[in-house]
């Protein structure tokens, strides 16, 4: 799916269940302009949801999110590169989308596949995710479960238990919202079956 900068952007829609499935789970990842939530902005945000057993079901919008360019000044020369060299800064600078319409619009998405509050946040280090939510989409994090699905727990627990499988999942590192979705469900696939053996 292509990175929206606006509302209008057409994607192809979903299949769209007949009801929310409460055991769905809800993927984010967002690219900020550092590791501050007082201080620094969301600049990306995307969703997927899979079903309990991994399996992709959609694809929610991507919205890259206006930021002003004294905000974007202010970012550290690692992410000034990685947000650079993806392309991603030059989509905020031409977004028109606010952190608020990209909230209603990640919610409503949502609601299709999973009812609120049911749904543990699932990610990478989710947790710097989730602060950030807590400040600039507080009704989107209100909509998840308070538990969160954090791959990177698995990751930490593996290099210390089983380090001859760690090194097994290689990452592409490249830092946009959903392919890092994308990416941490197929790192928790390869834990399931190779660390947590199931």
């Amino acid at each position: 799916m292509s990175q929206a900068t606006d509302l209008t952007a057409s994607t192809p829609a979903p299949i769209v269940p007949a009801r929310p499935n409460e055991m769905n789970l809800v993927w984010v990842d967002m690219e900020m302009t550092g590791l501050e939530p007082d201080t620094d902005r969301i600049i990306e945000v995307a969703v997927v949801v899979t079903d309990m057993h991994l399996n992709l079901l959609a694809e929610g919008p991507v919205f890259v999110i206006h930021q002003s360019d004294e905000t974007l000044n202010k970012m550290d020369a690692w992410n000034k590169g990685t947000h650079g060299r993806s392309g991603l800064i030059d989509k905020v600078k031409a977004s028109t989308v606010t952190e608020a319409q990209a909230e209603a619009e990640l919610i409503a998405f949502l609601k299709k596949y999973v009812p609120a509050g049911k749904s543990p946040m699932c990610g990478n280090t989710i947790g710097q995710d989730r602060r950030f939510m807590v400040r600039g989409m507080p009704k989107l994090e209100a909509f998840f479960h308070y538990r969160n699905v954090d791959v990177s727990t698995l990751k930490e627990l593996c290099k210390r238990w089983k380090p001859e499988i760690a090194t097994g999942f290689k990452k592409h590192q490249k830092h946009t919202a959903l392919a890092d979705i994308l990416e941490s469900i197929e790192e928790l696939k390869y834990y399931r079956e190779n660390f947590i053996k199931l």
